[in-house]
């Protein structure tokens, strides 16, 4: 009911809406109409109510509901079906629970806050209540598992572009999953996937993004984080930040697979890369390697040349990257 009531007063845009035409459309009474507009106007819609002429949304909080995301959205799959949690452990534990449920592709899990965010390599995420944005997407792409890192590549291009779109400031990407202002980690991407030998059940993309902490919010060990309102000074709406990544995520997703290509992904993270044409350590579980980063290949993946001359490629999900003398390629 309050979704259908929400719908009614952003669908009269800046006009009035009669609670007699919602409770008649709706098949409910004025009374109940009445309980639903507090209780938006409770959860932070500013909505003017007036004798005679009715109801009228002035403004959207700016917090995650899952009924605003799916009616403001301009994406067509993506954020469809939204599911929102004041809190969770992790929207990719719970989007990996949805999708073994049978969620369908496009789903979307958002949370105000997460109590056991997950980055790469079995690293923790800090995801801070109302200072973020924290979510995960449910993938269901007809690829082979072998594919499936090109999907973190496809993210990484989308975001950063639906960031720079979203607040005119520059940004940098570093390979394989972050996205950078001033060279320091706003946003990292997580990617996982559960497969068999030749075919994929789903995948999850899980893109948290610092928006509104201040410098002073990140403990000593995350120095090189920072948010978008702490490089830009400006305020960032986190939901025009969310429609606007769902948007470029699912325009470069589906090209790919209609295409088979990624090259319009690597285009933008090449363009914007700060880790291309600088020295980088390369770690897995076995060595280290010094090498140049040379290239991104149109298969996503890391061309390097190490200290002999030799090139390799470098898959995402296998090693850490890092820069020699700080966080990014420096």
């Amino acid at each position: 009911m309050k979704r259908e009531i929400l719908k009614a007063l952003k669908d009269q845009k800046e006009g009035f809406v009669s609670g007699q035409e919602m409770s008649e459309r709706l098949g409910v009474t004025r009374a109940a109409v009445w309980k639903h507009i507090k209780q938006l106007q409770e959860e932070g819609y500013e909505i003017e109510a007036i004798s005679r002429k009715g109801y009228r949304l002035l403004k959207d909080p700016d917090h995650l509901d899952g009924d605003a995301l799916e009616l403001d959205r301009s994406s067509s799959v993506f954020g469809k079906k939204v599911y929102y949690f004041e809190s969770v452990d992790s929207t990719n534990t719970m989007a990996k629970k949805l999708a073994a449920e049978g969620a369908v592709e496009g789903t979307v899990v958002i949370a105000e806050e997460q109590k056991a965010g997950k980055g790469r390599l079995g690293r923790s995420w800090e995801s801070a209540k109302g200072a973020g944005i924290w979510l995960s997407i449910i993938l269901r792409p007809a690829i082979k598992p072998l594919d499936a890192a090109k999907i973190t590549q496809i993210a990484a291009a989308a975001v950063g572009t639906a960031i720079q779109k979203n607040t005119g400031y520059a940004i940098q990407i570093k390979w394989p999953n972050d996205i950078l202002m001033d060279k320091k980690k706003i946003c990292g991407i997580l990617t996982e996937m559960s497969a068999e030998l030749e075919r994929i059940n789903f995948i999850v993309v899980g893109i948290g993004v610092n928006v509104s902490q201040k410098e002073g919010d990140f403990p000593n060990e995350l120095k090189h984080a920072a948010s978008i309102e702490s490089c830009t000074g400006k305020t960032v709406s986190r939901r025009s930040l969310v429609i606007e990544i769902l948007k470029e995520f699912e325009e470069l997703y589906f090209d790919f697979l209609h295409t088979g290509s990624i090259e319009k992904s690597i285009h933008i993270c090449r363009k914007y890369s700060v880790t291309l044409g600088s020295k980088v350590k390369v770690i897995d579980k076995e060595k280290e390697i010094i090498a140049e980063a040379v290239d991104i290949t149109e298969d996503g993946e890391l061309l390097i040349r190490d200290e002999s001359g030799g090139l390799k490629k470098i898959i995402s999900g296998e090693v850490s990257v890092r820069g020699l003398y700080g966080y990014t390629p420096s």
